[in-house]
């Protein structure tokens, strides 16, 4: 991983044990750098009104605040920070709640070293992503609704299938030949027709209804 500067990163967890870890993580890696860490989320909030952050690896159940209104209120002051939700639980109304507060990535504490550094450096580039088992929860929860996506485009479902593949913005206009101006207008009509809040649950709802081939 290469960057111009070292990725400024925040620990918010309640548990000292689970700081610890994440602290020895991040001093193995020299693109990263460990700015501050907080026990719930009202401190992980006032640390952020007051210091650069770039990343912060997130726990969801915390006393005093916990992180989805955390990430709410921090994304309020600063919408360039990154959120990656780091917690046990893997529940759809956990993943579905953490997505619609704003976070970028959601992963379980189980991941290894080499796949939370994948995603620091994913989300620094503006990508999500995704617990295997974070993702079956929400296909699951999609699947309810046989009759999603029928309204889409030919057009529409051209740009979801780029989407799926993990596309940008930039690449998806590239590669139809359009602007960048009717890629957002396509996009925004995709995620309206799919009642979907975001790039992620659009594309959990689409594979998890199989709109693209």
């Amino acid at each position: 991983m290469t960057f111009k500067k070292p990725v400024r990163i925040l620990i918010v967890d309640d548990h000292a044990m689970v700081r610890s870890g994440l602290k020895s993580f991040i001093d193995g890696y020299e693109w990263m750098k460990l700015v501050g860490e907080a026990a719930n989320g009202s401190l992980a909030v006032e640390f952020c009104s007051s210091h650069h952050v770039d990343i912060i690896l997130m726990d969801m159940v915390m006393p005093v605040m916990d992180g989805c209104e955390a990430t709410q209120r921090i994304l309020e002051k600063n919408s360039s920070v990154k959120v990656i939700i780091l917690t046990s639980f893997h529940e759809q109304d956990r993943v579905e709640k953490a997505l619609k507060c704003g976070a970028t990535s959601y992963l379980l504490k189980n991941v290894t070293a080499e796949e939370l550094a994948q995603a620091i450096s994913a989300a620094m580039e503006g990508h999500a992503t995704l617990a295997l088992e974070a993702t079956e929860a929400l296909i699951n929860a999609t699947r309810k609704n046989s009759n999603v996506g029928f309204d889409l485009t030919p057009r529409e479902k051209d740009v979801l299938a780029l989407l799926v593949k993990g596309y940008s913005n930039s690449e998806i206009s590239s590669s139809l030949s359009i602007s960048m101006a009717t890629t957002k207008y396509h996009l925004m009509n995709i995620f309206s027709k799919l009642d979907a809040k975001n790039r992620i649950e659009a594309v959990t709802i689409a594979i998890g209804n199989k709109l693209i081939q």
